[in-house]
């Protein structure tokens, strides 16, 4: 039922129950649209059908849209998460590096000349390779 008491629409649908967590308490499709001659506007959030004494129009606030949908991505998000991460964690295998270990011969390799330039007077272990092209300023 929409509407008000002056002026109000009323039918009866039949429709399914989901259960699943959601941010919406309905989701109406076609079929409702078609059953009220409903003429949704996604523009404005607003749906306006012909009642017995003149228009009815339902609507929403952007602001309210946007929560919703924030909230629903979250919950998605979260839905997917929790589904997913296990999956992954089962058919990957853990690999640590040790990044004290030399590469292989395909390691870096600078392709300009380079000196050592140090960085701190008081440790001279404390160095920086920089390129002897580069230009004086």
């Amino acid at each position: 039922m929409f509407g008000d008491r002056a002026n109000f629409c009323s039918e009866v649908l039949t429709f399914k129950v989901v259960d699943f967590p959601g941010s919406y308490h309905a989701i109406l499709g076609w079929p409702c649209y078609a059953m009220f001659m409903v003429i949704p506007n996604y523009t404005y959030l607003k749906l306006k059908m012909l009642g017995p004494n003149s228009v009815t129009t339902v609507g929403s606030t952007f602001s309210h849209a946007y929560t919703c949908d924030h909230k629903h991505y979250k919950l998605a998000t979260t839905v997917i998460n929790s589904t997913e991460l296990p999956e992954l964690g089962n058919s990957s295998t853990l690999a640590v590096l040790d990044y004290n270990e030399p590469t292989s011969s395909s390691a870096f390799h600078p392709i300009e000349e380079t000196k050592a330039v140090g960085i701190d007077p008081t440790d001279p272990t404390k160095t920086v390779w920089i390129g002897t092209q580069l230009l004086a300023k």
